[in-house]
């Protein structure tokens, strides 16, 4: 695990990438400047612990800042196309938040929901299929295992297999970093059974 104080030491190792990455969203190589700045600024006076991939951390926190980013600029442009509309008096709306997801949440929402789906496919078939039957379609182990023909303890060795591999491909792109931080923390001892959720 790397301490959060070494992320702007590891920043400016990646900087380059990172800086690829923010011109290819943007579009606008001043706004991934600026974009870049802000991400020094919080990698280097980011309070929290160590974090268990300190690169996927830096990539993650510049997908979140250009949300933050693309939600202001949408507000902003709401605002504004309301405020011309109502020829120019005040609309009390603008003061309540808008209950809506904006459309750069729902394409994040999407785009991690697709890497989900692409981790899930490249399990092995029985862990996939353990998986599938157990957490997406509700059957008990003892039901996984008398659908798919195998001892329970097999199913325990595919569902912990599939929890593995996913954790393990999630935290690659920042997207599991906090579980990522408490499974390690754990004992052997602590560590939840195959059919618990994290």
């Amino acid at each position: 695990m790397e301490p959060t104080a070494g992320l702007a030491s590891l920043f400016d190792r990646h900087r380059g990438e990172l800086l690829r990455f923010l011109r290819a969203r943007c579009g606008n190589a001043y706004e991934a400047d600026d974009c870049l700045q802000e991400l020094w600024l919080k990698a280097a006076n980011n309070p929290s612990g160590p974090v268990a991939n300190g690169r996927a951390y830096l990539f993650r926190m510049a997908n979140n800042l250009l949300l933050d980013r693309r939600r202001g600029q949408y507000r902003a442009m709401q605002r504004d196309r309301r405020w011309l509309e109502g020829d120019g008096e005040a609309v009390a709306s603008e003061l309540r938040a808008d209950p809506a997801l904006p459309p750069d949440e729902i394409l994040a929402r999407q785009q991690e929901a697709d890497f989900l789906a692409q981790a899930i496919a490249a399990l092995p078939p029985g862990a996939q299929r353990a998986l599938r039957l157990h957490r997406f379609d509700g059957h008990g182990q003892a039901e996984v295992a008398t659908i798919m023909g195998i001892s329970r303890s097999g199913v325990e060795k595919h569902l912990a297999l599939a929890m593995r591999h996913l954790r393990d491909a999630l935290a690659d792109c920042g997207f599991f970093d906090a579980a990522a931080l408490q499974w390690q923390g754990r004992s052997d001892a602590a560590r939840p059974r195959p059919d618990e959720k994290l």
